[in-house]
């Protein structure tokens, strides 16, 4: 009786070792997003056609309105901080799939200038 309980422990423990192993190493700090390996070749304008996607998706949820009311500040926000970003910033787009904290600055500094709302940060 003793081996059978042990056994079905032992089992037990084998499935949940994983488990809190996962639970172990999570942390509730922010962690950057995974490298977009097709941002490699990105040229300016294909940058500046992330961004405005990415925009119209932000922008429409956190004003709770339609794609098409944010199309035109949108618009402004993407070709506005593209523009003002230097090659390594773009560079530094292209190695990873994100703006880095300097063209972050940059693309802040284009919400308020199209008069777009800065979502919260997280």
């Amino acid at each position: 009786m003793r081996l059978c309980a042990f056994l079905i422990a032992a089992a037990l423990s084998v499935f949940a070792w994983p488990a809190g192993l996962a639970l172990a190493g999570a942390s509730s700090q922010n962690l950057p997003p995974p490298i977009d390996p097709t941002a490699k070749n990105l040229t300016p304008y294909m940058i500046s056609l992330r961004a405005f996607d990415a925009c119209l998706i932000v922008q429409s949820r956190l004003q709770g309105t339609t794609r098409e009311a944010v199309h035109t500040p949108c618009s402004c926000y993407a070709k506005l901080t593209v523009k003002s970003m230097s090659k390594e910033e773009l560079d530094a787009f292209r190695a990873t799939g994100y703006f880095n904290d300097a063209a972050r600055q940059k693309a802040l500094q284009a919400l308020d200038t199209c008069k777009l709302p800065r979502p919260p940060l997280s």
